[in-house]
């Protein structure tokens, strides 16, 4: 197989059915921008939207989905730095009536899932320190301190033979796919 040249990650498109209402949600609760919007020749409506400007969109709104058709999407998911930011983005779900708010310890990260209002699920996530096989799925207690979290997910992990520490599991996925870090 030849090299792949190397690549990221640029944007996701969202077909949707009510395009004010999940461009609002976007902007509003998540605060993306719109950065650019029109309209296709064939009466479709593209919103643009990002969170950075060395980026003309990270996610575009594609009207066109018919109502009541289920999203096809399993998830989008946002990684931020700390148990502190998830704890934030649960707090401003919680205090926005979010849909479907669902806070979860994986053992390798910490999540909160959320709807979005045509029902395509998301997450915020970060890393623990910890790597442990998957899937595994418990409850994310956030009345619990961010340390007592942390200390509740380590004595949780702590019997499961494939736990290790985060940066070590990478270092030996990195030698094992002769990937770069």
């Amino acid at each position: 197989m030849p090299e792949l040249p190397k690549w990221e990650l640029s944007h996701i498109g969202i077909f949707v059915t009510d395009m004010d209402r999940m461009r609002e949600f976007y902007t509003r609760l998540l605060g993306f921008a719109v950065m650019d919007q029109g309209e296709l020749r064939n009466g479709l409506r593209l919103t643009f939207l990002s969170k950075d400007p060395k980026d003309h969109h990270q996610i575009v709104l594609v009207s066109g989905r018919e109502k009541g058709t289920p999203s096809t999407i399993n998830q989008i998911t946002f990684r931020v730095a700390s148990i502190k930011e998830v704890r934030a983005m649960h707090d401003l779900l919680v205090a926005n009536n979010a849909d479907g708010i669902d806070p979860v310890d994986h053992g390798n990260a910490w999540s909160v899932y959320f709807l979005d209002p045509e029902g395509n699920r998301l997450e915020f996530f970060c890393d623990t320190p910890w790597y442990v096989a998957q899937p595994r799925r418990t409850r994310l207690d956030f009345t619990l301190s961010d340390a007592e979290i942390e200390e509740a997910t380590r004595k949780s992990i702590a019997d499961d033979p494939t736990t290790v520490p985060f940066e070590e599991w990478r270092d030996r996925k990195t030698r094992e796919f002769g990937l770069s870090s």
